[in-house]
């Protein structure tokens, strides 16, 4: 304990890995605290990585040297490709994992690293800047920085229907302390809440009552790091919810700790509980539910889209009236948990307080739910602390770069007060950013910063010359098509045509025959290159007039207070924000075109 660390990250989830990942990668001498390092890594909820809008995180993450999609590719044991009866941006990768298997993975890669298994009780901060930690067994620990990834522990609270007991996690306590004294130092919490699913025996599920849901046959991945494909994938099914299942919540609602009081914070929007849900859409006579298994020889199944925290008695009634879980058996029942987090407007964008210098926060911390924003928050901040004790300059990720540039702006400009997710709809440059050109953009950054090796970045600058080969090859070279000669571009461009349809006319072609395997592979990237283009080219002008925006930056030292053309709402937000640019003040809720206007009149 007498060793001095470059950057200490407390809390062992998938925040807390990315951080201990990048900072370890980048050189730094950093140290993970976590109460048990066999819950590293651990899925609280659901067994599966990506998803709508978050699969692109985790192959962002990937493009910048993170593990999550690794992770996943090592775990995986059924991959779908969501909303590929929609265009292209909207395409987002998902993956069902073995959550075994997924703490080994992780666990082989930080197994030789520092990690210390105690609880962080106090912060030592001197002149409001963070000088290490003291935990629960009287270690004092010194560090330039510290990264706060304490996920749902803070004074974390599980209900199930009346009853409560502290944790942060089934079986687990919460960690108490650092609450208290940040609120001293101004940094304000807020209370959120989320919630989990219960978990069955597998025997006593009847599949054959519902329906199969295969994974994708030629299946993709979420890492540019090689890993053998799935020779073989697990089933998920689907069954719906029925007026029977929907009369005994209601019946029983009050005994919801949502509706008897015990619980009285927002709970995620978009993923609300079954009892939330039926309240809700009272008159919605069924909701899908997924059953979802927890490995590849597991006996647990999850029941996605059934969260709730109904007493144990009305959660086994309740699941018995469900087509093919009329003997179903409950391993573990669903439970709530209340948790402290603080309002990330109090952030900078590179994830460090304002009010406590070298000190960051990372993932549901922060406001937000789910293992993927979480994760991208872990890696940002880690980047980010490293940087800062090397007097290095930040980075930061646009919104128009990625969608962990989206997230983070978001976070940081508008705060949240509802577990914020990310959804493809957030991201107003979607076109530009897919799951499918995340390497594209965002390798050479990472390699930069020493996060990807040169072999990995030749490899993706490959990928890149050969998409571009075949664009400049499609739009010059010419085929009789219905009697007609035509570009094989023109010809892409028409809605009805694929790039399966205009093979046959390459079959003598040399430049397919010499890139036929990176054809085959990218063939749907450029394709989207091709059938897009008219719409790519009207986002990159919308991200040139932002980018003039970003440009103009904002003197630190301003003072909003003397420039009377502004509103007062427009002083208090901007004084207490401190924007970095004329685009980042634009984005903040209650700043008004005309005070816009004013700032850039001054700053000119």
């Amino acid at each position: 304990m007498n060793i001095k660390y470059d950057i200490i990250i407390v809390g062992g989830g998938h925040s807390g890995i990315e951080a201990l990942l990048s900072t370890y990668k980048l050189g730094a001498k950093s140290l993970l605290i976590t109460m048990n390092k066999k819950f590293i890594g651990k899925m609280s909820c659901n067994p599966s990585i990506g998803g709508i809008g978050k699969g692109q995180i985790v192959k962002e993450i990937d493009a910048l040297g993170g593990y999550m999609g690794l992770f996943s590719d090592l775990s995986m044991i059924q991959f779908r490709m969501l909303n590929k009866s929609k265009g292209p941006a909207m395409w987002s990768p998902r993956a069902q994992i073995d959550r075994n298997l997924y703490i080994k993975n992780v666990y082989n890669k930080i197994k030789n690293l520092n990690i210390l298994e105690d609880l962080v009780i106090k912060l030592i901060i001197i002149n409001n800047k963070i000088k290490g930690v003291i935990t629960k067994n009287n270690n004092k620990i010194k560090s330039k920085s510290v990264i706060l990834t304490n996920g749902t522990f803070l004074n974390g609270k599980i209900c199930i229907g009346n009853k409560y007991y502290k944790g942060g996690r089934l079986n687990e306590k919460s960690s108490y302390g650092i609450t208290k004294q940040l609120n001293k130092y101004g940094i304000t919490s807020g209370r959120m809440k989320t919630g989990t699913s219960p978990r069955i025996y597998k025997k006593s599920i009847n599949f054959n009552k519902m329906i199969i849901q295969k994974g994708d046959i030629n299946h993709d991945k979420f890492s540019n790091i090689k890993t053998k494909k799935l020779k073989y994938q697990k089933k998920c099914y689907i069954t719906y919810t029925n007026k029977k299942t929907h009369n005994i919540i209601k019946k029983n609602i009050y005994k919801s700790p949502i509706f008897n009081g015990l619980i009285c914070n927002n709970g995620p929007r978009y993923c609300p509980s079954i009892e939330d849900k039926i309240f809700k859409f009272n008159k919605k006579e069924s909701h899908q539910i997924f059953i979802e298994p927890d490995g590849w020889n597991s006996e647990i199944y999850y029941i996605n889209g059934f969260s709730t925290s109904l007493p144990k008695k009305i959660q086994y009634k309740a699941l018995r009236t469900i087509k093919g879980l009329e003997k179903s058996k409950i391993i573990e029942y669903g439970y709530s948990i209340e948790y402290d987090y603080f309002n990330p407007i109090q952030l900078k964008l590179t994830l460090e307080t304002k009010k406590i210098k070298n000190l960051y926060l990372a993932g549901q911390i922060n406001g937000t739910t789910g293992y993927e924003e979480a994760a991208a928050q872990g890696l940002i901040a880690g980047i980010n602390s490293y940087l800062k004790i090397k007097k290095k300059k930040p980075f930061i990720l646009k919104r128009n770069e990625s969608y962990i540039g989206v997230l983070i702006d978001d976070l940081i400009n508008k705060g949240t007060d509802d577990p914020y997710r990310m959804f493809t709809s957030s991201v107003e440059y979607r076109i530009l950013l897919r799951q499918d050109n995340a390497d594209i953009r965002l390798s050479n950054k990472a390699n930069k910063l020493g996060l990807i090796n040169n072999k990995i970045l030749i490899n993706i600058n490959k990928k890149k010359y050969v998409i571009n080969k075949f664009l400049n090859y499609f739009k010059k070279k010419k085929i009789i098509y219905n009697n007609k000669k035509i570009t094989i571009k023109k010809l892409l461009l028409r809605p009805n045509i694929m790039i399966n349809d205009i093979l046959k006319y390459l079959k003598n072609s040399k430049t397919i025959k010499k890139y036929n395997n990176y054809f085959i592979k990218y063939k749907n990237l450029i394709l989207n290159e091709i059938k897009y283009e008219y719409y790519i080219k009207k986002e990159k002008k919308g991200v040139k007039k932002m980018n003039k925006l970003e440009n103009l930056k904002i003197p630190k030292n301003i003072n909003y207070f003397k420039l009377k053309s502004l509103s007062n709402e427009a002083k208090e937000k901007l004084n207490y924000f401190r924007p970095l640019s004329i685009g980042q003040a634009y984005r903040i809720s209650g700043i008004s075109p005309s005070d816009i206007n004013v700032l850039i009149i001054y700053i000119k």
